[in-house]
């Protein structure tokens, strides 16, 4: 493995409503994930996100944490009901100050911040309207991003317009697990197509105050089960419908025929020109990565079956599998589409992290997950892919969304009576790592089989 560039960015991640609580105070309007997290039945652990880590208050310290661990950047998410309590109208400006006091601090600290525009916390006046089913909630995203990169602009470079647009619109609208929660195939097409419109429309107005624009997508390597080509035509499928369907419009492909074909979406919601919004040019793009998925197809019995591929066989706490080696395919086609700024914006893994009497956690797993994924970019970087930084999921532990507070990312434990942090072994490894003093990880001992129930 080589060495990284000497200008390769180290840096961390998180996102509004998962750390920053305080959703009642400075003018704050509501979100959709204040509404859905406080309907019963919706979050498994019945939590919400009022205090999560009460970043909001507590984001001096939270500044010190990434200095000691020195990192380069920290990426984090704008929340658009603090800025626009009620999505489009009358603009707060202790929700801009809030954010203009965290910029000037990180660059104090030798920190350049990334900040996303959009990480799912709609504001619930829009949803109310329609939310992502509304075209008009795109020309109000649109207008929103000009503010805030009017007031930060002259001092922020690099912006993302949304995270994960597949989890907020297929998630949110397709399959209810996210809120909004609602759910029907075409609501969930409808609404991520008027997610990208919205991100096409921000391009220009982020460009025009000189700065970069970009894009964050999840997407997971999609493994045939076997050499059959039933299993090939089946996991190309899949990546059309998660992957590519966000990835090719943004690139200026359209959508997947072959997905939508699949889905059988009548695209009425489509208007002439759209796509050439949507295909705006970008000048970055940010890839999360989390996993692969074995994909079988249905048609094809397992003695039929040859060349079968071995899963992996070791898993985080969320049931994903560890699989470093998925990502180079990955940067790889995002080299072939042309982009020549690649960032990892998250990558990390949940992990039981049990503290011990001093209530510090010795994350060797998370270790390992790290040491083996950053060896992976290293190796993309060797094959000639133009990756340029990497944020590790996340700097602390926070409210994981439909999980509430039960799984765990962070490089620092949050004691959540308390609000404490407590940096883990993790957060001592990446130190030393990036400082280029980092030891390998203790052997671990891998993990056989998922976890009970997931």
């Amino acid at each position: 493995m080589s060495a990284f560039p000497d200008d390769f960015t180290w840096g961390v991640a998180t996102a509004s409503y998962q750390i920053e609580g305080a959703v009642e105070e400075d003018g704050r309007g509501e979100s959709i994930w204040d509404r859905f997290s406080h309907t019963s039945g919706k979050i498994l652990t019945g939590e919400n996100g009022d205090v999560a880590c009460d970043h909001y208050h507590r984001w001096p310290a939270d500044i010190e944490l990434m200095k000691e661990l020195g990192v380069d950047a920290y990426r984090f998410s704008i929340a658009w009901p603090r800025i626009v309590p009620a999505g489009d109208g009358d603009v707060n400006q202790a929700g801009l100050d809030f954010y203009d006091r965290l910029v000037d601090e990180l660059l104090a600290s030798g920190i350049t911040p990334y900040p996303t525009l959009y990480h799912w916390d709609l504001p619930q006046a829009l949803e109310d309207d329609g939310g992502w089913l509304n075209r008009e909630t795109a020309e109000a995203f649109a207008d929103y991003a000009e503010v805030v990169v009017g007031r930060l602009g002259d001092r922020v470079a690099d912006w993302m317009t949304l995270n994960e647009p597949w989890c907020s619109s297929l998630l949110g609208y397709m399959a209810g697990f996210h809120a909004p929660g609602l759910t029907g195939v075409d609501n969930g097409l409808n609404a991520a197509h008027h997610l990208l419109l919205a991100h096409g429309l921000a391009v220009p107005r982020i460009q025009a105050a000189g700065c970069n624009a970009g894009i964050v997508l999840n997407m997971d390597h999609m493994q045939p089960a076997s050499a059959h080509p039933l299993d090939h035509a089946a996991a190309d499928l899949d990546d059309q419908k998660f992957g590519r369907w966000f990835l090719d419009p943004v690139s200026g492909r359209g959508y997947p025929q072959g997905a939508v074909d699949d889905y059988g979406w009548d695209m009425e919601v489509v208007h002439p020109g759209d796509l050439d919004v949507i295909a705006t040019p970008i000048d970055q793009i940010g890839l999360n990565y989390y996993s692969i998925r074995i994909v079988r197809s249905d048609d094809v019995s397992e003695a039929d079956r040859t060349e079968v591929v071995d899963p992996p066989t070791e898993y985080t706490e969320m049931g994903w599998m560890v699989a470093p080696h998925g990502l180079v395919p990955l940067l790889e086609r995002l080299r072939d589409y042309g982009y020549e700024r690649i960032y990892i914006t998250e990558s990390g893994a949940a992990y039981p992290d049990e503290p011990d009497e001093h209530g510090h956690v010795d994350d060797q797993d998370r270790i390992s997950y790290l040491d083996r994924h950053f060896k992976a970019v290293s190796d993309a970087i060797d094959r000639g892919v133009p990756v340029k930084g990497y944020f590790v999921w996340s700097l602390m532990d926070n409210f994981e969304w439909g999980f509430g507070y039960s799984k765990r990312f962070g490089l620092v434990r949050v004691d959540y009576d308390t609000l404490g942090r407590i940096p883990k072994a993790s957060y001592s490894w990446y130190r030393d790592h990036i400082a280029g003093v980092a030891g390998p990880p203790q052997d671990q001992t891998q993990r056989a089989d998922p976890p009970a129930g997931r």
